[in-house]
């Protein structure tokens, strides 16, 4: 999808801060208050703006661990593999990719114990032929607001 300069210039501040008004943004931009609510409206309907939310700190949250986990799956249950891991609470994001791994999941965990009874729940699974996973020592950026 090609976005005109309005439509970037309109998610790229809403990017920075989604909980503007559309007459305030208008303002900055420097264009009518309908202008942008229309805009906005159709970003939506196109699905590119598919809900709006806050940005946290996970470790002030208490998720002190991101593990980064590679996932091989029987080969017929892939799909269903990720539906799976998509809807466990601590994961983050969920990959189907190329490589020697299936999947790749990123997951936030309050600690290690946590960790270990995540990853032996999910290597236990029979769908499930084995598990990589890799501890994240520092995070140096972590922002999937791109635009």
């Amino acid at each position: 999808m090609n976005l005109d300069k309005t439509d970037s210039k309109v998610l790229k501040n809403l990017l920075v801060d989604a909980r503007q008004s559309s007459r305030q943004l208008a303002l900055k931009l420097g264009m009518s208050t309908v202008t942008i609510l229309s805009r906005i409206k159709k970003l939506e309907k196109q699905k590119i703006i598919k809900g709006y939310t806050a940005l946290v700190d996970h470790e002030k949250l208490g998720y002190d661990l991101t593990a980064i986990i590679e996932i091989i799956a029987k080969k017929d249950k892939i799909v269903e593999v990720e539906n799976f891991l998509s809807n466990i609470e601590n994961v983050c994001a969920v990959y189907d990719v190329t490589g020697s791994t299936d999947t790749v999941l990123i997951a936030k965990f309050k600690g290690r114990i946590e960790l270990s009874k995540f990853v032996k729940n999910i290597s236990s699974k029979s769908n499930i032929d084995n598990t990589i996973t890799h501890v994240v020592l520092n995070t140096v950026k972590e922002d999937f607001r791109l635009i």
